[in-house]
């Protein structure tokens, strides 16, 4: 044991993979559906590591810190900024109000508690579930000016009150807005959801999700007194019934198989080969006498893409009006992913799309392709990341946030750290405009934003093991009771102004409180409880703003008390 606890400390590296080791194999484990999470597990896991005396450079911790900053900005842009400047100003202002709820309840339980600056920064962090706070109070502390060994005494209680309030700031969340938000609003969730679909088009018909295996490819016959004869597959095209979408995608005429357009002209004893979804084709097509066996005809390569949405011109628009653009056919829906956390957005006719969208579609190759033109451009997977644009990127933002201005003696800065937040932000909408460089795949993007997170979360443990205990002991239940007060007062009166200032619709409110606060969670078992993913309708925008603003509260917490 002496051996393995010398071998730490000569080779502080080794302890932050054991931490990492350790702290995502025991936060991926559960119990009745209660994890502690990648970012306790690891922080608990720290501690008990640095009980051990190991020592790790701060500088370790700066740079994965500025990586998952950045990850976070870029992840949330086209939301922050779409909330910001169009019709999610409601919902983006909300969120700033929940934002300053939160700041408050946690400043005014640090005050009447009596804690230190470290502790009021970790009780916030940990109430909000906002780990990357503690970040920004770092570097805040650091600038106090205090002498070492008390700024240290600060940076150690940190953790300790971040993992104390964090258990009650995840499930009591989840709780909150989940069972005790609805009976508290007056509200029957699974009602107003229903009622949100049925305004959104639902039972229409024509833009609803389709999976893999439902898109089918069926021959038929042309037969000789056809009224189809003569006339364009455009023209025939639309004049299906409302609801119904199919497409002929290629026809056999005198023995060759040649590619259909809209322009192509219909012919006696030609055979086609019509795309759709499987359903609508046996209720409207077939079985039918018409329906020949044609394998060759019917060998249409076929894919399932991602397509990321830049184009400005979609930016807002429905379903049903985008069904109807020439772009659209030949191609089917199956899914829709907004945001940082690829939040699912039920696909209804009057669901909008919105940049920085990312839509799952079926179809032919060429129109899949012609599709994308319209929308934006197909985000075929890849393992390469624009190196250079993420460097330079974060860079930029960090001597931006390096600079000190001096207002009445007092030093206001964004920090290395605010300025790589920022500048995420500031990159990532720009690349959902202008999609052709600065592409970070979504596996870099999570590596960036939850290993970044955990190193940084490692060595803030490791430093602090040394006083946990005594800090724990001298703190005690009284910190997770605070914690408990700074959670639901800021969840309960959110609630209250999303209602009744507000006037969010019913079915939204809940998605709308839970991403203002940034707990996923708590979406979850919201969307879980209505039966239905509207609330996370009112998730996206809102979770953009709060993300930001809570993680930039960390410092503005320090400057509040100090």
């Amino acid at each position: 044991m002496s051996w393995f606890v010398d071998t730490l400390k000569a080779y502080p590296e080794i302890a932050i993979f054991l931490a990492l080791g350790f702290g995502y194999w025991i936060g991926g484990k559960s119990f009745k559906g209660f994890s502690l999470g990648a970012v306790t597990s690891t922080l608990l896991v720290a501690i008990v590591i640095g009980i051990l005396g190991v020592k790790i450079s701060p500088n370790v911790k700066s740079v994965f810190f500025l990586m998952f900053l950045f990850a976070v900005g870029y992840g949330v842009g086209p939301q922050f900024v779409r909330g910001i400047a169009k019709d999610g100003l409601p919902q983006a202002i909300f969120a700033v109000v929940m934002a300053l709820l939160s700041l408050g309840a946690a400043v005014v339980a640090a005050i009447l508690a009596g804690y230190d600056l470290g502790s009021a920064a970790g009780l916030f962090a940990g109430s909000q579930t906002i780990s990357a706070s503690m970040g920004l109070a770092t570097d805040a502390i650091g600038r106090l000016g205090r002498s070492p060994e008390d700024t240290q005494a600060l940076l150690d209680s940190m953790p300790i009150a971040y993992a104390v309030t964090y258990i009650f700031g995840t499930v009591g969340s989840a709780i909150i807005l989940a069972q005790i938000g609805p009976k508290l609003l007056g509200i029957d969730l699974v009602a107003a959801c229903k009622a949100y679909e049925v305004k959104l088009g639902a039972g229409q018909g024509g833009a609803d999700a389709t999976n893999w295996y439902e898109f089918d490819v069926r021959a038929y016959s042309v037969a000789q007194n056809s009224p189809f004869i003569g006339r364009t597959v455009s023209e025939i095209e639309a004049g299906v019934q409302p609801g119904f979408r199919a497409f002929v995608e290629r026809i056999r005429r005198g023995g060759k198989i040649i590619e259909a357009d809209p322009a192509t002209v219909i012919e006696a004893g030609d055979v086609v080969a019509i795309g759709g979804k499987r359903n609508q084709m046996i209720e409207r097509l077939g079985p039918s006498g018409r329906e020949v066996e044609d394998a060759e005809l019917l060998d249409i390569k076929t894919e399932g893409v991602d397509i990321y949405i830049s184009n400005k011109s979609v930016d807002g628009k429905p379903l049903e009006e985008l069904a109807h653009w020439p772009g659209a056919r030949g191609v089917f829906l199956k899914k829709i992913r907004r945001g940082p956390t690829e939040t699912v957005i039920p696909i209804l006719p009057k669901t909008q799309l919105f940049r920085g969208d990312v839509i799952t579609v079926v179809g032919r190759t060429q129109d899949i392709n012609a599709t994308a033109k319209n929308l934006g451009y197909v985000d075929r997977p890849t393992t390469v990341t624009d190196v250079a644009f993420m460097s330079l990127a974060i860079t930029i933002g960090a001597l931006v946030g390096a600079v000190v201005i001096n207002v009445s003696g007092i030093p206001l800065t964004l920090s290395t750290a605010g300025g790589a937040l920022i500048a995420g932000i500031v990159f990532g909408w720009f690349r959902a405009i202008h999609p052709t460089f600065g592409r970070i795949p979504e596996p870099t993007l999570w590596f960036m934003n939850s290993v970044g997170l955990n190193v940084f979360i490692a060595v803030v443990g490791i430093s602090a093991g040394p006083g946990f205990v005594a800090g724990l002991q001298k703190l005690g239940i009284s910190l997770f009771l605070w914690g408990i007060f700074a959670t639901a007062v800021p969840l309960v009166l959110g609630m209250l102004v999303a209602k009744f200032i507000f006037r969010f619709d019913p079915a939204l409110i809940l998605g709308i409180c839970a991403g203002a606060r940034t707990t996923t969670a708590a979406l979850g078992m919201v969307c879980e409880a209505a039966k239905s993913q509207v609330p996370g309708l009112g998730y996206t925008v809102t979770y953009a703003v709060g993300n930001t603003l809570l993680t930039i509260w960390g410092m503005v917490v320090i400057m509040i008390l100090s």
